[in-house]
């Protein structure tokens, strides 16, 4: 079954109070370090304080650095991370979230992405909260991330750029399609490495989702705030569903409504999503409001992609907004396999009871020997059949 990690972020969410969440929730932050001194950079110590905010016990982490001058692009944090000895879904989760940071950066200072210097973003502080935040979620076994809506603070805070309104403007633009609010409370609540990290990782948004509760921690931010306990709340257990959704995957699906999209972008914009990883992505047309044609796209995707997609699938688009809900899939078993036609390569899908060969490759063999792309499926799927597999 599937365990579910919910952010509750009624005082925001930063990069060091997410990962304090998950080690307050027993998150065993020695094995976390060990596998962040896989990460080629030196210099840092992390410790573990348990401390109270606003009468609530929570753990507070002191992350130290040598070096605090270095700004970093997003090919150098890729290199850094890919560098590492990380699990795999802790890395895909890492990667994900800077490029989602890359994305908006970029879109913010109007440059390509991997022209986008991080400052803050990119001190080791910030990578180690991401990777380590990350690192976290695979010891618990997490599978999903949701989040509650987001509380933002009000006034100016300092950055490398000077003054900037609060809620920062990269953090702003994370959190596009993201439930969001503010209170009176002069402070950066949300910190642009938090709403990096719950828009990239969270599959969805709302109140606590129904589950059996096994853990929950508190995450600690540095200071004390009145009237309110400056933590950040994780919740963590195992997804209540019938015993029909056991055994399958759980994916997200995006979807936005678009009635004034071309022909030309709204094909585009399924090629992008499913290039950029979706499981699959398709268009539905419908009647919009006052009558007009429209057309629905949707995205199936691993919950973990859910940020980026979203976003790619808003700036492709030019929609305004997006919706998400989590669904359980299941996918049936299938293997590629590859077969000749005439000395000629032509790959084939092999499931329970059927055997496809793959379009464009009966296309390309077809144009090569001159028959119709259908007699070239024919012979490469009687191929399978025999066994003639290479």
């Amino acid at each position: 079954m599937s365990t579910i990690a919910w952010w509750h972020c009624f005082s925001g969410i930063a990069g060091d109070m997410a990962f304090a969440s998950l080690v307050d929730a027993g998150a065993d932050l020695e094995t976390i370090v060990g596998q962040l001194q896989s990460l080629p950079v030196p210099g840092w110590t992390i410790e573990a304080e348990a401390v109270t905010r606003g009468g609530v016990a929570a753990t507070h982490l002191d992350v130290r650095i040598s070096d605090t001058a270095a700004v970093r692009n997003h090919a150098d944090i890729v290199n850094i991370i890919e560098g590492a000895d990380l699990p795999a879904r802790a890395r895909t989760r890492a990667l994900a979230t800077f490029a989602h940071l890359a994305e908006v950066e970029g879109r913010i200072h109007r440059v390509p992405p991997e022209r986008v210097h991080f400052h803050e973003v990119g001190g080791i502080d910030a990578i180690l909260d991401v990777v380590g935040t990350c690192l976290a979620l695979e010891l618990l076994g997490v599978d999903e991330v949701r989040s509650s809506p987001i509380a933002q603070g009000m006034g100016m805070v300092r950055s490398a750029h000077g003054l900037l309104p609060n809620p920062a403007p990269a953090t702003v633009e994370l959190l596009r399609g993201a439930p969001t609010y503010g209170t009176d409370v002069a402070l950066e609540l949300t910190t642009p490495t938090g709403a990096a990290l719950v828009s990239t990782l969270a599959g969805g948004f709302g109140s606590l989702p129904a589950m059996e509760i096994t853990a929950s921690g508190f995450g600690a931010g540095t200071r004390d705030l009145d009237g309110r306990p400056n933590a950040l709340q994780v919740v963590i257990g195992t997804a209540a569903s019938s015993g029909e959704e056991r055994g399958g995957q759980e994916v997200a699906l995006i979807e936005a409504n678009l009635d004034d999209a071309t022909g030309e972008i709204l094909a585009h914009t399924v090629a992008r999503l499913l290039e950029a990883g979706a499981h699959d992505a398709w268009l539905t047309p419908v009647l919009g409001k006052k009558g007009r044609p429209a057309h629905v796209v949707s995205v199936l995707a691993d919950p973990v992609l859910v940020g980026p997609l979203r976003e790619l699938l808003l700036a492709e688009s030019g929609s305004i907004g997006a919706r998400s809900q989590t669904l359980v899939r299941w996918p049936a078993a299938r293997r590629t396999a590859s077969v000749e036609v005439d000395g000629h390569p032509v790959r084939v899908k092999l499931s329970s009871g059927r055997i496809k060969a793959e379009f464009d490759d009966t296309a390309r063999v077809g144009a090569l020997l001159g028959i119709p792309a259908r007699e070239v499926a024919r012979r490469a799927e009687e191929a399978a059949h025999r066994g003639q597999s290479a």
